[in-house]
């Protein structure tokens, strides 16, 4: 984890970021699905993609850090 902060990790994180909002929002949405057997509403999708902006910040970060682990362990680094 010694190059999380360099320009090609920082490329890596703006590239999946789109991509790990979108996984939370949909997460949150189908949870929230599945939390009506239990009487909380449905929440609408628009709602879920407002949400999963901010919280797809630390799943990235997350997820930027597990698949630069797995480029370096690919190109013999780690």
């Amino acid at each position: 984890m010694k190059r999380l902060f360099g320009p090609a990790p920082r490329r890596l994180w703006l590239m999946l970021y789109p991509f790990t909002a979108a996984a939370v929002a949909i997460n949150l949405f189908l949870l929230f699905l599945m939390l009506q057997a239990v009487g909380i509403p449905a929440m609408p999708p628009v709602t879920a993609l407002l949400i999963g902006l901010p919280l797809g910040l630390p799943a990235n970060f997350a997820v930027t850090a597990w698949v630069q682990r797995l480029i370096d362990e690919a190109e013999g680094r780690g």
